[in-house]
């Protein structure tokens, strides 16, 4: 997600890395295990501490409600961390306010008409 957010493509995670775009798919699709030094290196490169990647991690025993399943699943979507990238990348806080404020009275009118 990372990634994504700093607008930056599989291939040039890759070259950073001095790997090629397949093998950082396998990293992120879970194919392949990551090395303590490439995940430090993948750290640097993307301005994060290494604990960023464990954040999702629960004890075994905690229970995932669906409500937060289905929030961890919209919060993965290219599309929403696209907007999230697009809605920063706005450097007015008053216009990105507005913008915010369009998109909940779109929201709602589709709510209501449910």
């Amino acid at each position: 997600m990372r990634r994504l957010l700093l607008g930056m493509n599989q291939e040039t995670l890759a070259n950073a890395l001095g790997l090629t775009f397949q093998q950082v798919q396998k990293y992120e699709g879970g194919a392949n295990r990551v090395s303590a030094s490439r995940l430090s290196a993948m750290a640097d490169i993307l301005g994060v501490p290494i604990s960023y990647f464990f954040g999702d991690l629960r004890p075994d025993d905690a229970e995932i409600t669906p409500e937060d399943r289905q929030w961890r699943e919209y919060l993965q979507r290219p599309e929403t961390i696209e907007f999230i990238r697009l809605y920063y990348a706005i450097p007015d806080a008053k216009v990105r306010r507005q913008f915010l404020d369009m998109a909940k009275t779109v929201a709602e009118s589709f709510e209501a008409k449910q």
